[in-house]
């Protein structure tokens, strides 16, 4: 295939966890990738190319996004996987605590989204995979958040609204709504407690969270889905 047919992927938040895994995947369906976050190393592999950054400086979404078009010349989809998560008594979170979440989970989201729809929309279509968080829909006692569902939640409503938007000119846009995932987020001392806010009774692996986006990819039937891959957290408890 010559590069200006290869398919291409964006993945933010892609030197580690979901972001590397879900990279990965679109690279053995045959895609491009280009995979930003802030530590990213060079790969090895020409049909990927890393730009390091922080996804909460547009400048860096301008940078992911022409990189893309440069190096390969086209976007198709745009996986939204950066996040950062903060847990802690609403009261107690600080200036900074904000600042970082909605600079990552919202305005990390909301320039290289627009950039890539631009490009979306000039080659007729493409598609947009957030990632967000089954606390959005199921808040938990045990974990408070409010953080995480004032950003992931606006995300999550941005997805249906986007979905709708562009649901005649050929652009999807879904999430994919995660429970706790063993990722290096989180210290393996504290796997048991997060097992247990799941029904199942156990964490996901990166390889759930995985084969939800590349389904979601392979759907061209659905757009606005949030799709809750979660042991059975958004059902309740």
């Amino acid at each position: 295939m010559s590069s200006q047919n290869q398919k291409v992927a964006v993945v933010t938040g892609a030197s580690q966890g979901l972001g590397a895994g879900i990279a990965e995947a679109y690279r053995k369906l045959g895609y491009a990738v280009v995979a930003t976050s802030r530590t990213i190393a060079p790969a090895d592999d020409a049909g990927i190319v890393t730009v390091q950054g922080d996804i909460a400086d547009p400048a860096t979404a301008e940078r992911v996004i022409a990189t893309a078009v440069e190096r390969f010349g086209r976007v198709d989809t745009l996986v939204n996987n950066a996040g950062i998560f903060l847990a802690k008594p609403f009261h107690q979170y600080t200036q900074d605590d904000y600042a970082a979440a909605t600079g990552v989970n919202l305005t990390g989201f909301f320039r290289i989204t627009q950039l890539a729809v631009e490009h979306m929309l000039a080659q007729g279509g493409g598609h947009i995979v957030n990632i967000t968080t089954s606390l959005v829909d199921n808040a938990d006692s045990n974990v408070p958040s409010v953080l995480a569902s004032l950003t992931k939640g606006g995300l999550q409503s941005a997805t249906k609204s986007l979905a709708i938007e562009y649901a005649t000119r050929g652009i999807r846009a879904n999430a994919v709504s995660p429970g706790t995932i063993k990722t290096p987020m989180h210290a393996e001392e504290t796997h048991a407690a997060l097992a247990g806010l799941h029904p199942v009774g156990r964490m996901g692996e990166t390889s759930d969270i995985v084969d939800a986006v590349i389904y979601l990819e392979n759907a061209p039937f659905v757009t606005g889905e949030i799709l809750h891959v979660d042991g059975g957290m958004s059902a309740g408890h």
